[in-house]
């Protein structure tokens, strides 16, 4: 048994390590830009190692990466949302949140740049839904629920409100003014505060 937790630890580790180092390099350089060999060679493993956890080699280890990558942005908009007590501020600074993790350097070419472009549209689009569409989705109905936001179909404006920041996102990935973040931001607060049936 013991034999067993060490090999498990071991698998693990070598997943992680595969991750990790795939993450950094694609991150610095971009999707395309890093070899297989480069990759195996980073993490300190071999082709056969990236072949056991990721069958599709290259692809899969790029889908396991943005997951991640995904799932941090997730958790960042949820801890800044369950920062505020009042249901309307949750919502402005997850959003706002989202922006600002979206758009780090190390997180913007894998998730917003490659992302589409390496697992296509359509499978990224599921990911991104199933990573943070359904957060901002519950946030909504409960504002809907509690007269916040006048009733109205949801999800039509979880995509709205999903296309508009992922679009900001990949603008504010792009730009070189510090203060296109906070004219960003402000705009996205006037875009919600019209939400408001208040």
């Amino acid at each position: 048994m013991a034999q067993q937790g060490v090999r498990a630890r071991q698998r693990e580790q070598t997943r992680l390590a595969l991750v990790r180092q795939s993450r950094r390099l694609f991150s610095e350089r971009g999707y395309a830009a890093v070899g297989l060999a480069e990759l195996v060679e980073a993490a300190g493993v071999t082709k056969g190692a990236l072949y056991h956890h990721f069958p599709g080699g290259k692809t899969d280890l790029f889908r396991a990466v943005l997951a991640e990558a995904q799932e941090e942005i997730g958790r960042r908009v949820a801890a800044a949302a369950d920062a505020e007590d009042d249901p309307w501020a949750q919502l402005t600074a997850g959003c706002r949140e989202f922006l600002v993790a979206a758009t780090a350097p190390e997180i913007q070419r894998i998730v917003l740049v490659d992302g589409p472009a390496v697992l296509g549209w359509s499978e990224w689009r599921a990911m991104d839904e199933a990573a943070s569409a359904r957060h901002l989705a519950e946030a909504l109905i409960s504002l809907v629920e509690a007269g916040i936001i006048a009733a109205q179909p949801v999800q039509p404006l979880v995509h709205l409100l999903s296309g508009a920041m992922n679009e900001a996102a990949l603008w504010l990935a792009s730009s070189s003014r510090p203060e296109d973040l906070t004219d960003t931001v402000a705009a996205l607060q006037r875009m919600l505060q019209a939400l408001r049936a208040d």
